[in-house]
């Protein structure tokens, strides 16, 4: 198992310091400023309590779930109806090629 680097160390005890954000942003390439590390630290060592809270709650007679009331997706049976021809879909396109949509190439070039 990889070592904790020290600016971790902290963040596995629950806080998280400065110098954790600093690396974090440092591995990300994003460059903070000051002001902006200590929002982070505060914001993240925050979210870091309200896990730990959530945890405290959910015991293993909870389950997992990532919605507080159950979803249930609601589908009907597909039934083939009436479809268009190709002439019907195509006849009002502004343009086709070979019995198919023509659109503008998105890329820069035709291919």
């Amino acid at each position: 198992m990889p070592e904790i680097p020290a600016a971790d160390s902290a963040a596995a005890n629950g806080e998280i310091t400065a110098e954790t954000v600093q690396h974090l942003a440092g591995l990300a390439r994003i460059a903070l400023t000051d002001a902006e590390i200590d929002s982070l630290t505060s914001e993240l060592d925050s979210i870091l309590a309200n896990i730990a809270k959530v945890s405290e709650v959910a015991g293993p007679d909870v389950p997992a779930t990532s919605h507080p009331i159950p979803l249930s997706n609601v589908t009907r049976p597909d039934e083939v109806t009436d479809v268009l021809t190709r002439e019907q879909a195509l006849a009002n396109a502004p343009e086709t090629a070979d019995g198919m949509f023509r659109v503008s190439s998105i890329l820069g070039e035709e291919q």
